[in-house]
């Protein structure tokens, strides 16, 4: 079992930034990989970015792609999402996701939510414009 937890959420101006963070316990030493997800009031669960068990393979949606960055520090079992140059439409509730390598690597979507098998209970970002 891999239990997730996020932090850093809250209010910021647009133009802003704030830090993500997602901690894991549970079976950390087994390989894992992460997603961030958000869902927005109203819409879909959309895949925002994600990082390989190792950090050294990283994906990102177009609507983020140089102003998010994904990284983690496995020493810590944590993993972050470093996010910069906000936008009123990044608002969202921000959930990240894991899963095993060992339950197989699946249809190779990663910014997919149906990859995900375990999920955090999601921290609010709020981007006042």
């Amino acid at each position: 079992q891999l239990q997730l937890v996020e932090s850093g959420g809250g209010l910021v101006e647009s133009g802003g930034s704030l830090r993500l963070s997602c901690a894991a316990s549970g079976q950390t030493s087994d390989d894992y990989a992460i997603g961030w997800f958000r869902q927005a009031p109203g819409k879909a669960r959309e895949g925002v970015s994600c990082i390989s068990s190792a950090g050294d393979s990283t994906d990102y949606a177009d609507s983020v792609k140089g102003r998010f960055t994904i990284s983690r520090d496995n020493a810590k079992n944590t993993v972050y999402l470093e996010m910069n140059s906000l936008k009123p439409e990044d608002t969202a509730v921000y959930y990240c996701a894991g899963f095993y390598y060992s339950r197989g690597m699946g249809r190779g979507r990663y910014l997919f939510a149906d990859e995900y098998d375990y999920w955090g209970q999601g921290t609010q970002v709020t981007v006042s414009s």
